[in-house]
């Protein structure tokens, strides 16, 4: 209390306040709002939770600290000379400049803020912003005043008092255009006017209207009109406060030798459209050695055309015959760029004076084609939990304009080199695990397929096709797999915010190769079951004779026993539910996996820029697998598996129906402060083929981006207490709500909760801690709550979270709020930029 309320004026000069709080009362009411606080040209010194930390670090500073050294050092005769027979006189002089004497304070200075003394000026100056921002809203006879109050010792706040008098309302709509054309377009769009009558004036309302005029002129042939072309006479009626509105637009002005001429405006159409596929010069044109005429399209190159014409045409949205168009233009823009074989276009339009008509424009289109092929190299050295020492290498080789027709084939290698003290490794090698694989994609600029897609999916949505196939190899991690994948997708964008993608055909392949490793990886599984073999098994021939463990090999034997009924132990017991549910889990886990699906995502997000806090994002997606693998089976006729049930190539394929919504919404609440929302889920249904979910298509919660009291894999399913090490199952509900905010500089602060679990349905789980028995297994919601710190660094965040468990339902119902509510209990989560 004696720092705050002493030291907090400290270098406040003499009959001068230190400002600390800005009021502003609009026609005695409060006003509190972003855009109003973003008019007043002086804010008083930023606070940390209510205290103003940076304006408390410039306080302890120092001012003149050498000076100060010096007189401290000249305070007594003998002291330069005492202090210089140890350091010598240069070390006493250079000492002013150390950072115990000067470069402290001057780093408390630069980390501190000065104190923010009221300054009329910059008052004025809020003034005149108000009054102009309420003259804005149709307020036209506002009056703003200010006054200072005292709020104690060299300090004050600022008030600023508003009187906006009646506001002005739009009584007629008129119009005054000089080209017969132009006023001919305008009333074909009349009725789209963000100006109507009745309306109070709005000074933002008029801009957008100018936008939207010149938009439409310059998408309806218009091609010399500009923004400023547009003006409105603003006629006041002093007597009622009422407007009468006058659309102002001139003919355009050009300078003709001094003097400058009123001609109006024309309508362009497009009479040549040029491709130039090798140049951005026009200097280069007495060069070209190779065109073509396609589709009324002139293609022109410097050497052999290296393209079909075909594949350009379908990427250029301006064509011959139609009226100038910005929107036809930046469509083809974007479309060129999305062939990813070019540069960005240049594109220009010159008035046709070949053809006799004046209003004609030429457009021509200059593209600087990418290397055809492109070579990238990477390597990285890392450390995780699973290797102490790992390098990976990658390579990749890109082969654009494959077909001629815009193609793009990637093909990329990466390897990984490891060495793990925790592994076997009875030769010492230091390198003692591996990793490589290798993919091929092929990317088409279109929908390809055997039959036209064009009157659903149009050019204007950017189709594109890809083809990819992956293969990877594991050794000594895990159960050591082989991976292969192969996928056909489409993907198009009917919207600016809009995406969605369409996995025709999805293949995975995944073989375990090191199945009896199953026990060195989920290590919880062999702790519980070589307890219980403690008790219940007496075949020693399963025991390690050194430590009297399970060996891997005894774990599978003692489960089959156990199942089997060669150890005697109640089949409604919860030990014999215990042994069975690992040997489930295990004969689970290392199955060789074959997923034949396809899918559907829709993604929409309405985010406009970097900057924009205000914006929702939602993805919803369907799959479905195991049909078109049905097919191939009926026709195959393969053995069944021991299972009894159908195969491909002597492997069980999976089968199910898969549906997920993720939804994200973002609110911006000023000052840097962001509250952000998320919700999610998603179920998996096994069916036909199959009576549970693949590994790889289940659902796990906990971790950095989900449940952050919980770590990855820990939470579930249901109240079960996440015994296993990889927890998971087949539906997911989830929920977040965190409160960002910045606490100085780039440092900023979060407050989150997180809610959610896991559950199994539909499946072959039948213990009750597990599945999901309708709306009284909602209880089961995990709650996780914390803190977080956040650095910006401009490109990305780093992120630090701290959660705790605030709902743990693994415990009893007694003792599942706010037990685990301490420092030692806490969740440390680490992540690269926002959860959502």
């Amino acid at each position: 209390m004696i720092f705050y309320s002493c030291s907090i004026v400290k270098k406040v000069p003499d009959n001068k306040q230190l400002l600390t709080k800005n009021a502003v009362v609009t026609n005695d009411t409060v006003v509190k709002n972003e855009r109003i606080e973003s008019l007043i040209s002086q804010k008083p010194n930023g606070k940390l939770l209510g205290f103003p930390l940076r304006l408390g670090l410039y306080n302890i500073a120092k001012d003149n600290p050498d000076s100060l050294y010096y007189a401290w050092l000249n305070r007594k005769p003998n002291r330069r000379e005492n202090l210089a027979k140890i350091i010598s006189n240069k070390q006493v002089d250079r000492l002013s400049q150390s950072f115990l004497v000067s470069g402290l304070s001057r780093f408390l200075k630069k980390t501190g803020e000065a104190p923010v003394v009221i300054d009329p000026i910059k008052i004025n100056t809020t003034k005149n912003k108000l009054q102009g921002y309420y003259n804005n809203q149709g307020y036209f006879d506002t009056k703003v005043t200010s006054k200072i109050d005292s709020v104690g010792l060299k300090k004050a706040k600022v008030t600023y008092l508003v009187s906006t008098g009646e506001a002005s309302f739009i009584d007629s709509i008129s119009r005054r255009i000089e080209t017969p054309e132009l006023d001919s377009l305008f009333l074909k769009n009349q009725k789209r006017s963000l100006i109507k009558i009745g309306d109070q004036f709005n000074d933002e309302k008029f801009d957008a209207e100018r936008t939207r005029i010149t938009n439409y002129f310059r998408n309806n042939g218009v091609y010399d009109f500009q923004v400023n072309h547009v003006r409105y006479d603003v006629i006041t009626n002093e007597k009622n406060k009422n407007i009468d509105i006058v659309y102002d637009i001139e003919n355009r002005k050009i300078k003709r030798g001094d003097t400058l001429v009123k001609t109006p405006f024309k309508i362009y159409k497009i009479s040549q459209v040029n491709i130039f596929t090798n140049s951005a010069l026009k200097k280069l044109r007495s060069k070209i050695s190779d065109s073509v005429s396609y589709n009324n399209y002139n293609i022109y190159s410097i050497g052999k055309l290296n393209y079909k014409p075909k594949a350009i045409t379908d990427a250029i949205f301006i064509e011959k015959g139609r009226y100038f168009s910005d929107k036809d233009k930046t469509l083809t823009s974007r479309s060129l760029s999305n062939l990813k074989v070019f540069n960005f276009p240049n594109i220009e339009y010159v008035v046709d004076t070949t053809s006799g008509n004046e209003n004609n424009l030429i457009a021509n289109i200059y593209l600087i084609p990418l290397k055809k092929k492109n070579l990238n190299a990477s390597i990285d050295f890392n450390h995780s939990n699973i290797q102490d020492f790992g390098i990976t290498g990658n390579l990749s080789l890109t082969f654009r304009n494959l077909f001629r027709r815009a193609e793009t084939l990637e093909i990329s290698t990466r390897g990984n080199i490891g060495s793990s003290r925790d592994l076997p490794n009875p030769n010492g090698t230091f390198f003692n695990l591996s990793e490589y694989g290798a993919d091929v994609k092929l990317t088409f600029p279109r929908i390809f397929l055997p039959f036209k897609t064009t009157a659903i999916i149009k050019k204007d949505m950017l189709p594109t096709t890809q083809m990819s196939f992956g293969l990877t190899n594991q050794r000594n991690i895990g159960l050591d797999k082989e991976n292969f994948t192969s996928i056909i997708n489409y993907n198009w964008l009917p919207k600016d915010d809009t995406t969605i993608r369409f996995d025709l055909l999805n293949i995975q392949f995944v073989r375990n190769l090191n199945i009896d490793n199953y026990f060195n990886v989920y290590n919880s599984s062999y702790n519980r079951l070589n307890d219980l073999a403690q008790v219940y098994n007496s075949n020693t021939a399963y025991l390690d004779p050194t430590t009297g463990n399970l060996t891997n090999t005894g774990a599978v034997f003692f489960i089959e026993d156990v199942i089997n009924g060669n150890i005697p132990i109640n089949n409604q017991s919860n030990d014999y539910n215990s042994i069975r549910s690992i040997g489930e889990r295990r004969k689970r886990l290392i199955e060789n996996n074959l997923i034949v699906s396809s899918a559907f995502t829709y993604n929409k997000n309405t985010k406009k820029g970097f900057l924009d806090n205000t914006f929702y994002a939602i993805k919803t997606k369907i799959e479905t697998a195991g049909n078109f693998a049905s097919l191939i089976a009926k026709q195959v006729k393969e053995p069944e598996s021991d299972n009894g049930n159908q195969t491909i190539f002597g492997i069980e394929y999976a089968q199910y129906v898969k549906g997920e919504v993720d939804l994200i919404k973002h609110w911006d609440l000023g000052k840097k402060n962001i509250l952000a929302f998320r919700t999610f889920g998603g179920i998996a249904i096994p069916y036909g083929n199959a009576n549970s979910i693949p590994f790889s298509r289940s659902y796990f919660a906990g971790g950095s981006n989900d449940n952050r009291g919980w770590q990855a894999y820990s939470l579930g399913p249901g109240s079960s207490g996440g015994i296993n090490d990889f927890n998971e199952a087949n539906l997911k509900i989830a929920a977040s709500v965190e409160y960002r905010f910045n606490i100085v500089g780039k440092i900023n602060g979060g407050l989150f909760a997180d809610a959610g679990n896991i559950w199994n349905i539909f499946d072959n789980v039948e213990d009750e801690s597990y599945t999901f028995n309708g709306i009284k297994s909602l209880k089961d919601i995990a709650l996780g709550t914390g803190i977080g710190l956040r650095y910006d660094f401009d490109f990305f965040v780093f992120r630090i979270d701290f959660g705790y468990k605030t709902y743990n339902p693994a415990k009893e119902e007694s003792e599942r709020w706010f037990r685990d509510i301490n420092f030692s209990r806490t969740v440390l989560n680490f992540g690269i930029n926002y959860p959502f």
